[in-house]
């Protein structure tokens, strides 16, 4: 089996110390001494003073947290087995037997969190929640950043490598928005119970479980809750972290959305605009015959209607919303929509992006020249989100240590692309994952959204050993 080099090993005294030079750039294991630690025993620069004592282990190998890796072309390279030698450790098998155990106040939490509203531009209030559940799971420095992500550390026995988790606070239902969840059996019922409730639950008992277990990880990991990542949130709180306080401190990242146990590995970019066709409006009968906003607009959404786009890559597009007008016997002075467009390749994106600039202006030329070609309707086209597309490749050390993560739990993880947290990242080529939090959601941004419980708990596993495993 071929060897990929990877990161989900102990390389924390190295990776902390700078010291990458000894242990990938053609130093000897026998120039690395092995130190031990709460959890195990690791390799590190002899020049590191021991914490708990040595332990003898083959050369050219460590051990972490029970688990024996290998060191490979210079750097340490975990196979698939590691990582379910690592779920079979003591601390590991109590924090998994402690998600397991937590499912009911995990579901529970999830309901609640999910009965605080958190429209978008407006997530202060859920973020407080979150911010209190952070405190109670035992995380620390617990704060609140400019743009209103919420941040909480759980130290690691180094300041790197640093992982990121990460669930979005906000949904896309408005203020006002009925927030009530039911139960049926197992099954939630409620707006945003999905998405991404779920996520956030299984955020916080992530954290829960390492605490209970005592896990002590060589890495250190930053729990999130961010803003910003539905409708015209426009990724602002994902953005906010790599250009903020951890600008150029992340390593890797993982975001935890919705339900399921899927990896999106693929982040989809998408550009959003708000279009307004603005004229001098008029009365409907006095002024029958100036040219008419709401036609331009009419004539530009039957001009996207036909745009013709390819299935491979994905690209995609839709006219979302639409507003303006005055009353019903007027001739509007303004009119507005709202147009998404989406693919995973960014040429693919720009040629939409071509196209649909073509139709709008298209459509002001139609209507100016229908009622005989006075430039009175014209269209401003404004850029309101601009997610950025990218890839973790599949045999990627984050993507193949997530799909060992799932098979030594005896799960699935299929890969696949979406919009999410983890474009931000993806773009920057950090390694960066967004799964699922385990449970089955159906109907997401509906206000009839519904959250399955039944074996939910395997998510929560799940994200429980990935995050163990990614913050060595």
């Amino acid at each position: 089996m071929t060897r990929h080099p990877t990161f989900v090993v102990a390389l924390f005294l190295v990776g902390a110390l700078g010291e990458v030079g000894l242990a990938a750039r053609g130093a000897t294991p026998s120039a690395l001494e092995r130190r031990c630690i709460p959890a195990g025993c690791v390799a590190a620069p002899s020049n590191i003073p021991d914490i708990l004592g040595r332990r003898a282990l083959p050369a050219g190998r460590l051990d972490v947290l029970g688990a024996t890796m290998e060191l490979h072309h210079g750097l340490l390279g975990q196979q698939p087995a590691g990582v379910a030698a690592l779920a079979q450790t003591a601390p590991v098998r109590a924090a998994l037997d402690a998600a397991k155990a937590n499912e009911p106040r995990t579901i529970e939490q999830q309901i609640s969190f999910c009965q605080v509203p958190a429209p978008p531009f407006q997530e202060a209030a859920r973020g407080r929640v979150l911010s209190r559940a952070f405190e109670e799971a035992g995380l620390s420095n617990i704060r609140v950043d400019r743009v209103g992500n919420v941040l909480a550390d759980r130290p690691g026995l180094a300041a790197r490598p640093r992982l990121v988790v990460a669930s979005h606070l906000d949904t896309v239902f408005p203020e006002g928005t009925e927030l009530k969840v039911t139960r049926d059996g197992p099954r939630l019922r409620g707006p945003g119970i999905g998405d991404n409730c779920r996520g956030l639950a299984v955020l916080v008992a992530t954290a829960r479980a390492l605490a209970q277990a005592r896990v002590q990880t060589p890495g250190t990991i930053t729990f999130v809750a961010n803003v910003g990542e539905e409708g015209l949130g426009d990724l602002r709180g994902v953005k906010e972290l790599f250009a903020g306080e951890l600008s150029g401190r992340i390593d890797r990242f993982v975001s935890i959305d919705n339900a399921g146990i899927g990896i999106t590995n693929q982040a989809v970019g998408s550009h959003r605009y708000r279009v307004s066709y603005k004229g001098p409006g008029g009365h409907s009968f006095g002024d029958f015959g100036l040219a008419n906003p709401a036609h331009a607009l009419g004539r530009a959404v039957a001009k996207i209607s036909e745009l013709q786009v390819p299935s491979h890559p994905r690209t995609t597009f839709t006219v979302g919303r639409l507003g303006g007008g005055t009353s019903v016997n007027s001739i509007p002075f303004e009119v507005w929509m709202e147009v998404d467009m989406r693919s995973a390749d960014p040429l693919a994106l720009a040629d939409l992006d071509g196209r649909f600039r073509k139709a709008v202006e298209a459509a002001v030329a139609e209507e100016n020249a229908r009622w005989g070609g006075r430039p009175t309707i014209t269209a401003v086209v404004q850029l309101v989100g601009d997610r950025p597309g990218g890839s973790t490749p599949a045999n990627g050390p984050i993507v193949e240590t997530a799909q060992a993560v799932a098979r030594a739990l005896g799960l699935t993880a299929p890969l696949s692309e979406g919009s999410t947290d983890a474009n931000v990242p993806m773009s920057r080529n950090i390694p960066a994952i967004t799964i699922g939090g385990g449970g089955t959601s159906a109907e997401s941004h509906a206000p009839q959204e519904s959250f399955d419980t039944t074996d939910s708990w395997k998510g929560t596993q799940n994200a429980v050993l990935l995050v163990i495993a990614l913050a060595q």
